[in-house]
């Protein structure tokens, strides 16, 4: 592994793909609901980010061995509270434009000290009513210690100054998990308005009355603040039917983890400040953010404005299978290839109900990442059991912030009687296949499924992924395999026509660069255009670089992170890197091949990182029908060809927008829906 490949550091690229959120916010040409949407997506994606990224550097800070790595992890810490610092102020700056164009659209959300006499006697009751019996405040001048605080929550430091001039100090959570964010109060009189007040603002306007009967206060003002807590699980490497108890104890002791960042109002007092940091025991290594009177905007994400023409207008997915056909007659004759969220991802759904309800089936076997809350997936699987099929189950229990839902469907399922397999020990299951074994004229046939996304008929309505449906037997056999080494991990199955991380997928995919650098070293036309989540494997960084030096020709589109220091003399310039951020979230792993003129096309779970590559189960297959090889490129050359919605990744990431030097201009996820439109109904 080459340690010394330049890169440009992963946590900082993270920042600048949240940025590329910001950006959403800040233009006016986005529905202005959209906008309050994207600030909400902006806020828990930064969220997330210290409670993963900025932990796990924190952690590396502090148990560095050697001065020199000590000063590198501190040194970045540094770097990324200094755009952090610099993101909070322009999302501020955003935030106050948005509630402006709001007004302009008649959506007020406004604050205490805006009310007139007859919303202030709607908030007074409401606060009596239904806020009052939810709060329970604390003080904390004279504690040892502070309460254990949740991070999902907020809060308020409250200062108190009495009558008799002294000054106390409480602590207060918002009950945002039993009430709404924010509420609906009536309009002024005679407007045609639609007036929203956030709980915190409802509190506000009463707060005096919280402590009326436990001091004589003269006055009270309250600040707001909250915490992000270090994420990582801590499990052995043992995985056993235990996993379940054993993931349900590091989820409380993640509770109890160590804060890392603490946001909080700027305007709050330095004394009251100071001892809230003091209670929190927070140390050297830790972010404090500061920012204006609200903290959790990522509930702007559920804003509930009911405006249509405020949002994008919603899309029609396309059917993906005729009416009255059966499923497997239809994957008999061809293969089928969808794209979500423009084709209806009830094609998956019904592959499942069918396969429950058919007596030829004889098995499933399915993975389980990331599931809906009211998943049609389980239900079709517990449904299979019913119908006496044998179904196994692989559910991730550690995916990420899904672990408590993925504990109750493995529970569900394991009720139901679906033989429930937890994982590999010391992997992360990640793939997305199901197997499904039917019996047609005495023999075993394979139906099967491979995919970049999840079984989430939520997700799906806004993540682009793909799904391949085949009845290919050789690929339904891999499919099978894969399987069979999950839950048998001893197996080492020879894989005719996938790569399986962690053992195949990385030399398959350096294999494949390695082949269009020699054709480039001979003079032959070379070229690499990859599409995924996450570019910061150091590895398939350097060797992207070496394509470049030989002249290939490297194009990628990337979500996320990207440490590949892209347009950099002597190291990249055959290499362009551009980012898309739309109303859809962009989540396909697609990698293009020239390969001598016989283009081959992968697609994958795997994102190009070490984690995928090297510590997970993932599958990167083949897409061997030729129309599908043109609509897949179609769709990446669309998406190339973005001119609205697509930004350069520059040296430094500045996320500038790519320049229309054309009167057309293109936006991606629209012509898609158009192309895809054009071809009709199902993807045979």
């Amino acid at each position: 592994m080459p340690n010394n490949t330049p890169v440009y550091p992963k946590e900082l690229s993270w920042l600048s793909f949240n940025e590329r959120v910001l950006q959403e916010v800040e233009d006016e040409s986005v529905p202005i609901i959209e906008r309050v949407r994207f600030l909400g997506i902006f806020s828990n994606n930064l969220d997330e980010f210290f409670r993963v990224r900025v932990a796990d550097v924190r952690r590396l800070a502090t148990f560095a061995k050697g001065a020199k790595r000590k000063e590198h992890f501190a040194e970045l810490l540094a770097s990324i509270n200094e755009k952090v610092l610099r993101l909070q102020r322009r999302s501020f700056a955003a935030y106050t434009k948005v509630l402006a164009d709001l007004d302009k659209q008649h959506i007020h959300l406004v604050n205490e000290s805006q009310l007139s006499d007859r919303q202030r006697t709607f908030v007074e009751d409401y606060f009596h009513r239904e806020v009052l019996p939810e709060l329970e405040p604390f003080f904390i001048d004279d504690r040892d210690t502070m309460p254990l605080l949740n991070e999902a929550s907020i809060y308020f430091a409250i200062y108190l100054q009495l009558e008799d001039g002294s000054e106390r100090f409480a602590a207060m959570e918002i009950p945002t998990e039993t009430l709404p964010r924010f509420v609906v109060i009536p309009p002024r009189e005679g407007k045609q308005e639609k007036v929203y007040i956030v709980l915190d603002n409802i509190i506000r306007a009463c707060l005096v009355e919280v402590f009326r009967y436990v001091l004589p206060i003269d006055k009270a003002q309250a600040y707001m603040f909250k915490i992000s807590r270090d994420a990582e699980l801590e499990l052995g490497e043992q995985i056993t039917q235990n996993i379940v108890d054993r993931v349900a104890k590091s989820l409380k002791k993640r509770k109890q983890a160590e804060p890392v960042r603490m946001a909080y109002d700027a305007q709050m007092p330095e004394v009251l400040l100071s001892l809230v940091k003091k209670k929190l025991k927070m140390g050297r290594y830790d972010s404090f953010t500061p920012g204006g009177r609200y903290h959790n905007s990522k509930d702007f994400m559920g804003f509930p404005a009911d405006s249509a023409r405020h949002r994008y207008r919603p899309l029609n997915p396309l059917a993906t299978m005729p009416e009255n056909e059966s499923v497997f007659n239809l994957l008999r004759t061809r293969d089928q290839l969808y794209y979500y969220p423009y084709h209806d991802f009830r094609g998956i759904t019904n592959l499942l109900i069918s396969a429950a309800l058919d007596p030829q089936v004889k098995e499933i076997r399915i993975n389980l990442y990331r599931v809906a809350k009211n998943s049609r997936v389980v239900a079709a699987l517990i449904n299979a059991v019913r119908n006496n099929k044998k179904v196994i189950a692989v559910v991730e229990l550690q995916a990420r912030f899904d672990e408590l839902a993925n504990i109750h469907w493995s529970n569900e399922l394991r009720d139901a009687g679906v033989n429930v397999i937890y994982g590999v020990p010391g992997l992360k299951v990640h793939c997305k296949l199901i197997s499904i074994l039917r019996k047609e004229d005495g023999e075993d046939r394979f139906y099967s499924h491979l995919g970049t996304g999840n079984f989430n008929e939520s997700t799906a309505r806004v993540y682009c992924d793909f799904s391949l449906l085949t009845s290919d037997q050789e690929l339904g056999r891999d499919v099978y395999n894969v399987f069979e080494f999950i839950q048998y991990t001893h197996l080492r199955p020879e894989y005719q026509h996938i790569a399986v991380s962690p053992y195949t997928n990385r030399p398959a995919l350096l294999n494949a660069i390695d082949r269009e650098i020699a054709a480039a070293e001979t003079g032959k036309r070379a070229e690499l255009f990859f599409k995924c989540n996450n570019l910061v494997d150091s590895e398939v960084v350097e060797r992207l670089y070496r394509a470049s030096a030989a002249g290939v020709q490297v194009r990628i589109i990337v979500r996320s992170m990207c440490s590949l220091l892209c347009e950099t003399p002597g190291l990249s310039e055959n290499i362009r890197v551009i980012s898309l951020v739309d109303k859809f979230l962009e989540h396909a792993r697609v990698y293009i091949f020239h390969n001598g003129g016989d283009e081959q096309v992968w697609m994958s779970s795997a994102d190009l990182m070490t984690r995928n590559l090297d510590h997970r189960v993932e599958v990167t297959f083949p897409i061997t029908n030729a129309e599908h090889r043109r609509m897949v490129k179609k769709i990446m050359e669309l998406q190339w060809s973005d001119n609205e919605k697509a930004r350069v990744l520059d040296a430094e990431q500045s996320n500038t927008r790519i320049a229309q030097n054309t009167d057309k201009g293109c936006r991606a996820q629209d012509a898609i829906y158009r192309y895809l439109k054009r071809r009709g109904s199902g993807s045979g």
